[in-house]
């Protein structure tokens, strides 16, 4: 029978009616297959994936499929997001298989879990065929297949162990300037991002690459920094009426999103345009900090002060039928009826033409030309046509409300909260606004409170008052990076005491001697066919990446010498593996720690948070700030605070600079 109507995973429960005999990923399930010796068919996907959607109405809602599934495998569904650990693994094996990965992952596995087969999105025929002849292949000459198994097992354990650099070569930062001049001949100069299709966001490529232009005063990164920013805010990926941004761009110039919008995605964008608008004061990067953040307080904030995982991709048309998009695109015959007198100026500027158009009569925003530009065209003031701008979106955000929404998934995943609380803390940074760090303390309560077991680990998920699955490296890194960049907004030790809590927890359940790496899994849980050390970054950064950022951070505050070791010795182990630096971007920030001009400020006083709250709005991407409005106890702090006296230390080197007593003073010392 079915189970999935058990789960509290949204993807899971969209399966729950198949008529495919589903289970979920359990040690009672994988017990089960090998009682029976049953092959196991292993799918995994996420809830805002619209090929996962395709292959489940093609197959997994046939009863033809299920008469091929149901007597002769055990079929496991998985949410991907919610196991990471388990997507890994299989994704590994496909890539290994086919050369190619994406969603949804399709694996044949023996009883035990070791993969046979497998690939993403399969036609019903292919997939039936395919099935009956594994079975039957199975049930005959079962040792070529375990022989087969047996040889991709030993790829997938070997694959993403990094060997350990034995070189006593110093890691220094001039280093990586050969590795950017590589990575910029994949630059695409005249839509930004990378010259290929379809394009990622990947913002943690551009944190890097913005601080290392800062650093080495190189204005063409910043440029092509700034080019990549404009070109995502104004194309379709970036939803101009509503606020967020889409997963990633289906053309080469941002224009056509693939339309879900997720958490993670929108959290790490806020906290680079926050980084950017305090390095240029662009009023379009505030722009779209403040209509994302209006998106998410309003679409993914609960009444839990947790936030939701993701809309998804597809919503019901008129026709009543699921079709990716529908609630965000637009037919000229609408725009005209809305806008009315202005439909001209508002084609010009959001390209209601040949350039614009999508398919099926359909356009999708994005804008080509600069607000001034269109403004001199129809005798504009560029201020006026900012004015009719909100007017626009204020009439097509009502119009559109009354569309069928996307489907929301409801969960709320650790780590993905950690990224958005961290992206208010900065939006925050950058634009003062205390509702922004209001809200991202509620957001580390809801942390603390719901996912921070009794017992000391973190959950994973949580949905409807329940916490689930033990979380994974990077519920933990996530988390201890969002409560560092709290502690730096608020000077409230607490967040940093807990962010140490958390890293030696890690210490104790996920690091692993021999490979000098955190695994992916905690020992204490169940293990896969393999163990998976997460390094290289994607998407989002790799877990490995952000606990060693962590590390180095907390090694300085805290005095640790350890934290600094280990931190070091990663990325020792890393460099000689940086080919191409996008996959590293994370890496790389951390060997800028290493860079000549950083430093560190300790801002002691009764003023000390004001003062820090104004150094905050400055772009200061080689500073680790600290600081206290009273005594502190914590090392980097320690014996620095004076009565009645408002003092900035800054050090470099484990060495302090005497204290300044003026801003002004401080930032001649702060300077490059």
């Amino acid at each position: 029978m079915n189970q999935l109507n058990l789960e509290t995973s949204p993807y899971l429960l969209q399966h729950a009616n198949n008529p495919i005999h589903w289970k979920a990923w359990s040690e009672k399930t994988l017990a089960t297959a090998k009682k029976e010796n049953k092959l196991l068919i292993i799918s995994i996907g996420y809830s805002a994936c619209h090929w996962c959607h395709v292959m489940e109405h093609e197959s997994f809602e046939n009863e033809e499929v299920a008469s091929v599934m149901n007597p002769n495998f055990i079929s496991i569904k998985v949410d991907r997001e919610e196991r990471p650990d388990v997507d890994a693994i299989y994704m590994k094996a496909v890539q290994m298989m086919t050369n190619r990965g994406g969603w949804p992952l399709n694996v044949v596995c023996l009883p035990d879990g070791r993969p046979v087969w497998g690939g993403t999105y399969f036609q019903k025929e292919e997939w039936t065929n395919t099935l009956q002849q594994l079975h039957e292949m199975y049930v005959s000459s079962p040792e070529k297949i375990i022989e087969y198994a047996e040889k991709l097992h030993q790829g997938i354990q070997v694959l993403g162990i990094i060997e350990h650099n034995t070189s006593q070569e110093q890691n220094h930062t001039n280093n990586i300037k050969p590795l950017v001049e590589k990575w910029s001949k994949s630059f695409d100069w005249e839509y930004g991002g990378y010259a290929r299709a379809p394009k990622f966001m990947m913002p943690n490529n551009y944190l890097f690459l913005q601080r290392y232009g800062f650093q080495t005063q190189s204005q063409d990164l910043l440029n092509f920094v700034d080019l990549t920013l404009t070109k995502m805010a104004h194309g379709g990926l970036f939803d101009t009426i509503d606020g967020g941004f889409s997963r990633y761009s289906v053309d080469i110039r941002w224009h056509v999103p693939h339309f879900e919008k997720m958490l993670y995605d929108n959290g790490q964008l806020i906290s680079l345009y926050a980084q950017a608008y305090k390095r240029t004061q662009n009023p379009l990067y505030k722009e779209v900090i403040e209509k994302t953040l209006t998106f998410v307080e309003r679409e993914f904030l609960n009444s839990d002060d947790g936030f939701y995982s993701a809309l998804d991709a597809d919503s019901l048309n008129q026709n009543n039928r699921l079709e990716e998009g529908a609630f965000y695109v637009w037919t000229k015959d609408q725009l005209q009826e809305i806008l009315q007198n202005d439909f001209e100026v508002f084609s010009h500027l959001y390209n209601v033409n040949d350039f614009g158009f999508w398919e099926h009569n359909n356009y999708v925003l994005i804008q080509s030309q600069t607000s001034e530009s269109v403004a001199s065209q129809f005798g504009l003031t560029e201020n006026e046509l900012q004015n009719k701008k909100k007017t626009w979106e204020r009439l097509l955000f009502t119009e559109r409300e009354k569309r069928a929404k996307p489907r929301l998934d409801d969960k709320s995943l650790t780590s993905w909260n950690a990224i958005m609380l961290k992206g208010y803390v900065e939006a925050h940074n950058a634009l003062g606004d205390g509702n922004y760090l209001a809200i991202a303390k509620k957001n580390a309560q809801f942390i603390i409170e719901k996912q921070w077991s009794p017992e000391g680990f973190l959950h994973r998920s949580y949905k409807n008052n329940k916490s689930t699955i033990e979380g994974f490296l990077e519920d933990y890194a996530f988390t201890i990076d969002a409560f560092i960049s709290l502690y730096q907004a608020t000077l409230e030790e607490q967040y940093l005491h807990q962010a140490k809590q958390l890293t030696d927890y890690c210490f104790d359940n996920f690091y692993d001697e021999k490979q000098q790496f955190f695994a992916f899994n905690s020992r204490n849980s169940a293990q896969l066919i393999a163990q998976h050390f997460e390094t290289e970054d994607n998407v989002m950064p790799a877990s490995n990446s952000v606990m060693a950022n962590n590390l180095y951070i907390l090694s300085i505050l805290f005095n640790n010498s350890y934290y600094e070791k280990i931190a070091l010795q990663m990325l020792h182990h890393m460099i000689p593996n940086i080919d191409y630096a996008s996959a590293y971007s994370n890496w790389l920030n951390l060997w800028m720690n290493l860079s000549e001009d950083n430093k560190e400020l300790a801002i002691c006083g009764e003023n000390a948070l004001v003062n820090s709250q104004k150094i905050n709005t400055k772009y200061l991407p080689h500073i680790m700030i600290a600081g206290s409005t009273k005594k502190s106890e914590l090392p980097f702090l320690e014996n620095r605070f004076i009565e009645n006296e408002n003092l900035f230390y800054v050090c470099q080197n484990k060495a302090c600079l005497l204290p300044k007593t003026t801003i002004e003073e401080t930032f001649n010392n702060l300077e490059i």
